[in-house]
């Protein structure tokens, strides 16, 4: 995939993005139970893979208490698990006042796997605490990745820059990512400074799986 290729995909997700924030601000509570924390009770995340870490809970504790309520993943039966996984942030690629970056699962097994939707995905503190409001979803149509041995799939993290927006900042410790209909997540040293977590414009926007890396 080209720089230039990836720059349009960016550009057009990350439009949708934005048009899918008014809509979810309506949405009352079901964005919020779609983003709900998870407990310890083991209840599978839905296809779509979007969760977060509770308020005051070390990330250690962290599985999902989701209700599915997105349709299964085509391809639920070949999904990849999470002790199959490693995840990793890219480098950013800001644009137009928006800080960009590429979520990357990539598979460390020996069989062929895929996913399916978005990660669940949350900035927390050194003692696991959340930072920030939950994320949203962009309207961009999911697709089914196959992942050979080895291979990656991105999802696209984006927020508006801080300094643009005017929001409240903190420095996270850890970007926490839950694979899709997996219920233990990954954590990812995040390395990449300051995150907006209250006041204008301080929602993180979420874009679903692509093949490859988004670099």
């Amino acid at each position: 995939m080209t720089i230039r290729s990836l720059g349009v995909r960016w550009v057009a997700l990350l439009a949708s993005s934005v048009a899918m924030v008014g809509l979810l601000a309506g949405c009352g509570s079901g964005d919020d139970t779609a983003n709900a924390p998870r407990t310890e009770s083991g209840t599978p995340t839905p296809s779509d893979g979007t969760s977060s870490a509770p308020s005051g809970v070390p990330t250690d504790a962290v599985s999902n208490s989701l209700t599915p309520s997105a349709p299964q993943s085509p391809a639920g039966g070949t999904r990849c698990h999470t002790s199959e996984l490693s995840a990793s942030v890219g480098r950013n690629n800001p644009g137009a006042g928006q800080e960009n970056f590429p979520v990357v699962l990539t598979n460390e097994s020996s069989r062929t796997c895929t996913l399916y939707g978005y990660p669940g995905t949350a900035f927390v503190d050194a003692s696991g605490k959340q930072l920030g409001p939950d994320p949203k979803r962009s309207s961009a149509e999911p697709e089914t990745v196959k992942l050979a041995p080895g291979q990656s799939a991105w999802a696209g993290l984006s927020f508006a820059n801080p300094e643009v927006s005017g929001a409240g900042t903190a420095t996270p410790a850890a970007l926490v990512v839950t694979p899709p209909d997996e219920e233990d997540p990954l954590k990812v040293a995040w390395k990449s400074g300051e995150v907006p977590v209250s006041g204008n414009e301080s929602s993180v926007r979420l874009i679903p799986f692509s093949p490859g890396t988004g670099a």
